[in-house]
């Protein structure tokens, strides 16, 4: 599920133009026009900061729990169902109940079922809703970071390393997107607690 969840968020969270302001260059230096230099070209491993937020593991790693621990709940009580239904048949087939009885066990069986599943239904939406949620918010925060990591216009791209097949590493800008994250993480939680 943690596999889920952060491909979910990588999926969606980068692959980023930023701007288009030229980049400052130091005297001395002539660009060209339409020439990108390695400066002007920045990427971030978004899944290695999506999972070493303060965002996951403060509230992704316990969503994450909830929604295994609704999947085990959902599947004992399928099982259970299950079990009661063969039990049932093989009673019937055993000739220890009566068909009377036995349509009457079937019904409240599937009755029990259909329950079940109404349940299990509306649990699973209001999960998938709180991982949607979760997943805008880590989105949000990943794409506040790069953009104000590149305020300045520095960079020309940034791409989600999962793109890449080789690269400098001096090009790797996730330890500034990680520490922007949580920082930008930690102010809207002090802004949600007044």
């Amino acid at each position: 599920m943690k596999k889920t969840i952060l491909a979910a968020l990588a999926a969606a969270a980068l692959l980023t133009s930023c701007g288009n302001a030229p980049a400052a260059a130091t005297a001395g230096e002539t660009a060209e026009p339409g020439v990108v230099e390695s400066s002007d070209i920045a990427y971030v491993q978004v899944e290695a900061v999506l999972a070493q937020c303060d965002l996951y593991l403060n509230e992704g790693a316990a969503l994450q729990e909830k929604t295994e621990k609704a999947q085990r709940s959902w599947a004992q009580k399928e099982k259970n169902i299950q079990a009661e239904a063969a039990q049932l048949e093989e009673k019937y087939r055993k000739g220890l109940i009566t068909t009377l009885d036995a349509q009457a066990q079937q019904k409240k069986i599937e009755q029990k079922a259909q329950n079940y599943q109404a349940n299990a239904q509306k649990e699973a939406q209001s999960l998938d809703e709180e991982n949607y949620v979760f997943t805008n918010r880590a989105q949000d925060l990943v794409q506040r970071a790069v953009r104000e990591i590149n305020a300045d216009g520095r960079y020309k791209l940034i791409i989600n390393a999962n793109a890449l097949i080789d690269a400098d590493s001096t090009l790797n800008i996730t330890p500034a997107v990680l520490e922007t994250v949580n920082r930008l993480y930690a102010a809207d939680k002090k802004n949600q607690e007044k």
